[in-house]
């Protein structure tokens, strides 16, 4: 015969003594805190106005650039605009003289930066990278062009293109009356002269992030390399190079978006003059100069979208594919 023990009722806690220490009431660990009115309003202040911004001042006005692209409008007032369809591209590709001067001269920009200051870039990463005396110091003078804006380095390099007083000039002989070599003027060497200033400053920025790579290579690997035999050459060509396979993907489409995106200093040179026509110049002409063709310039933005499109999407869904694979 079985006997049914009877269940104790759950006793409410005894309340301290007088006198006592007071009962820890924290909040026991895993127990997350909820956020205050306060705290909530000062998240959304600070991620929505940024979002807002910059929905505002990028996505609607790459859309209505595309929009317009499509349309003829002078800028003074909406009722001016008129529905052209494709006008705007037939006669961007068939009746401007400047549009595939300015295409030859962005990829020639393109082929410079990624065949001189690229590996120049490299090369200055790979001996930074042996800790010799006063790296710091050479990181921050190569680097110092970089930081500095496209306007002052178009300045800087004016003085040195100079044809009376200039730094090139002056060295060469060549500032004399009836000797002067017009570096900016002449329509054979201004596109020349101008890449020289861009490749200064892009040397300095793929240095960088040459140094970043170098930094994410397993010193392991150069043991054993050294260890097999392999000269300092060998090492770089066989097992430091390869490793460095995602930071030449990134220099590739930087180098790339920087030359499609060169202006400043085109502008601040000679406002684009013959020689030195480019796309971004040929937008900034035709919407803001004398005869203004906002449709029309909007026509030669959107061409100038979808070529950096062609290079940034595979870049984007490589990308996505690592981080999933990871």
């Amino acid at each position: 015969m079985t006997t049914d023990t009877p269940t104790k009722s759950p006793e409410a806690a005894p309340e301290p003594p007088s006198g006592a220490a007071p009962v820890d009431k924290r909040v026991p660990q895993g127990h997350k805190r909820l956020l205050t009115r306060r705290d909530r309003l000062t998240l959304g202040l600070m991620a929505g106005l940024p979002t807002i911004l910059h929905v505002a001042l990028v996505w609607v006005t790459a859309l209505a650039s595309i929009l317009l692209a499509f349309t003829s409008w002078n800028g003074i007032g909406f009722d001016s605009i008129q529905w052209v369809g494709l006008d705007n591209f037939r006669e961007l590709f068939t009746n401007n003289p400047q549009f595939w001067p300015a295409v030859e001269h962005n990829v020639i920009w393109f082929v410079v930066l990624i065949c001189i200051p690229t590996p120049l870039g490299l090369f200055l990463a790979v001996q930074l990278d042996k800790k010799i005396r006063f790296s710091r110091v050479y990181q921050t003078a190569f680097f110092l062009p970089v930081v500095l804006s496209m306007a002052v380095i178009g300045f800087v390099w004016q003085l040195v293109y100079n044809p009376d007083t200039g730094l090139i000039n002056s060295i060469i002989g060549a500032n004399k009356p009836g000797h002067y070599i017009d570096w900016i003027g002449d329509p054979n060497l201004n596109l020349w002269a101008i890449l020289i200033a861009a490749s200064w400053r892009h040397t300095g920025y793929m240095m960088i992030l040459y140094l970043a790579g170098l930094k994410g290579v397993d010193p392991s690997l150069r043991e054993a390399s050294a260890l097999d035999g392999a000269g300092e050459w060998q090492t770089f060509k066989n097992v430091i190079f390869p490793v460095l396979r995602p930071t030449n993907t990134v220099v590739l489409v930087v180098t790339i978006i920087e030359a499609l995106r060169a202006f400043d200093l085109v502008f601040v040179f000679n406002k684009g003059a013959e020689g030195t026509e480019l796309l971004s110049i040929l937008v900034t002409n035709n919407i803001i100069g004398e005869s203004s063709r906002i449709g029309y310039g909007s026509a030669i933005a959107v061409v100038l979208l979808l070529i950096s499109l062609v290079v940034i999407i595979p870049y984007l869904v490589s990308t996505f594919r690592k981080e999933r694979r990871a």
